[in-house]
């Protein structure tokens, strides 16, 4: 009897698996090569123009011109009257962020529960009315619309119509960070615990009920937590709405950049620093109060 002649299959070759991490470094390192590919051939104007010895010196000479080293006039930041009067504008600074996180806190305050899809539409909605889905179709439109602006666009046209000043500013960072936080809110609600408010539903509490005493008790906490976040980031936001003449330590800094007073700009960027670091500090504080 011959014996059955055994067939060998080849080896299978294991394909390692990519993992999202791996597959984005790689994507964005390719992302990388592609821009700078682009930058040097396609715009070579540019390019030339940045990489030589003359935009070196420029630099150079710019930080001497921010330093006071290059003129023969008494710094800015060496004089006790600018940094009284910089001290003003850093105190409207800061009261247009405080003005302009409030309003945003204010807005999304009243709406983040209609914008979650659980409480309106979802799973913890007693009934799936027309209303209710207008409702909920209605905020997220809004949330997304504010917040697809930047505050920069919401302050030219709020300025615009309304004379500079403080408010204005304010307005235009309350207006779009109303957006963002309340997005915030509602993905917080959307990811909270739903047993406790099923069983005040079980125990025939309605919807105003559920909302006030199963949603609100959970979700507020990480709501104020998103609330001074975004409040650190307003205080840096201040700087560019105020190029738009909205008040604050923005205007004079384009001020300053437009009539050469280049120590007046480093003055302006030494109180900014100051005061993104107080708002800093007090927002970890208030933080951990919350918590």
């Amino acid at each position: 009897m011959s014996q059955a002649t055994k067939v060998q299959m080849p080896p299978r070759v294991a394909i390692p698996s990519v993992g999202f991490v791996k597959a984005s470094v790689v994507v964005m390192a390719l992302l990388l090569v592609t821009s700078w590919y682009s930058i040097l051939t396609s715009d070579r104007l540019q390019a030339s123009g940045f990489f030589n010895g003359e935009t070196l010196d420029r630099a150079w000479t710019f930080l001497g011109d921010l330093a006071g080293t290059n003129s023969s006039n008494t710094p800015a930041f060496f004089k006790a009257s600018e940094w009284r009067e910089k001290a003003g504008l850093a105190l409207n600074t800061v009261a247009m962020s405080i003005l302009g996180i409030g309003i945003a806190g204010a807005v999304a305050f009243v709406l983040f529960i209609f914008g979650s899809r659980n409480v309106m539409v979802g799973e913890l909605a007693p009934h799936r009315s027309p209303v209710s889905v207008f409702i909920y179709g209605l905020t997220r439109a809004f949330f997304s619309f504010t917040r697809a602006i930047p505050e920069l666009v919401w302050a030219l046209i709020i300025v615009f119509a309304f004379t500079p000043g403080i408010l204005p500013g304010a307005v235009a960072l309350g207006i779009h960070n109303s957006g963002v936080l309340g997005r915030l809110g509602a993905e917080v609600v959307e990811g909270l615990d739903p047993r406790p408010m099923r069983s005040l539903q079980s125990a025939g509490a309605g919807r105003l009920q559920v909302a006030l005493f199963g949603v609100l008790p959970e979700a507020l906490p990480r709501f104020v937590t998103y609330l001074l976040y975004r409040w650190e980031v307003v205080i840096r936001t201040t700087v560019v709405v105020g190029f738009v003449s909205a008040g604050g330590l923005g205007t004079e800094f384009r001020l300053a950049m437009s009539y050469f007073k280049y120590t007046e700009v480093t003055l302006i960027l030494i109180w900014y620093l100051i005061i993104v670091l107080a708002v800093d500090f007090a927002s970890a504080f208030l933080r951990r109060l919350a918590d």
